[in-house]
């Protein structure tokens, strides 16, 4: 019967799969999000959509500050750019600035040897072609065996769970949305590298709604605005 309810979820999920690819985006202009911590306003995140032909690029800037006593404790900054072209990933880049410690990710897709070849901060060396950027916009990564940390380039081979279609309200708006889990395929990572995020998608447009983890408090991405 338990293998019988997951075959449903999967394959239900690869019918999502297959009507959320970039393209599924292409009218997508801008995404901007609020970033709470223990439901206090610290930071914003942003996309840009970037169309010309048949290429797609994807500037993204985050930054958050965590403040007490208005004395800044923690202070965050990040910018990436994502590139796709005909629809398939080509390259992705950033630079972060995380507390006065700096990252890095450069990954390149070589169709030669059907890779991606990824030197960051955290990992240099190959990786499988079907891994996608941990950057949560593209609704494809609910069927990824792995995600590549945006920050560093870690490897994070990962689990899916669909909780179920719920409506949310972010921002006073209702939203009827997909509700997923991330968590580490790897339970012997310590529990700061350890992956456990929901996400939430709208059930339509497959559009990036809200983020939620804990650790080291609560955090949540909530979506502002899109155009």
């Amino acid at each position: 019967m338990k293998k019988l309810l997951l075959s449903i979820i999967f394959y239900f999920l690869g019918i999502l799969h297959l009507s959320a690819h970039v393209g599924h985006y292409k009218n997508l202009n801008y995404l901007e999000y609020d970033l709470f911590r223990n439901n206090n306003l610290i930071g914003k995140h942003t996309y840009k959509f970037i169309y010309e032909g048949n290429n797609l690029k994807i500037e993204s800037e985050v930054y958050f500050k965590i403040k007490k006593f208005n004395i800044v404790l923690y202070n965050y900054y990040a910018k990436s750019e994502e590139n796709y072209k005909d629809g398939k990933f080509i390259s992705f880049k950033s630079k972060t600035n995380q507390n006065k410690k700096e990252k890095y990710v450069n990954i390149q897709r070589d169709s030669a040897k059907n890779v991606l070849k990824v030197d960051g901060s955290s990992f240099k060396g190959e990786t499988s072609i079907d891994n996608i950027i941990g950057t949560w916009w593209n609704h494809e990564i609910v069927q990824a065996k792995a995600q590549i940390s945006a920050v560093s380039g870690r490897i994070i081979k990962q689990n899916v769970e669909f909780i179920g279609k719920e409506d949310i309200k972010v921002d006073e708006k209702t939203y009827q949305t997909l509700h997923f889990n991330f968590s580490s395929s790897d339970k012997k990572l310590s529990d700061d590298k350890k992956l456990n995020t929901d996400i939430w998608y709208d059930d339509q447009t497959k559009i990036w709604i809200k983020a939620a983890f804990d650790k080291r408090g609560y955090w949540e991405y909530r979506l502002k605005e899109f155009r």
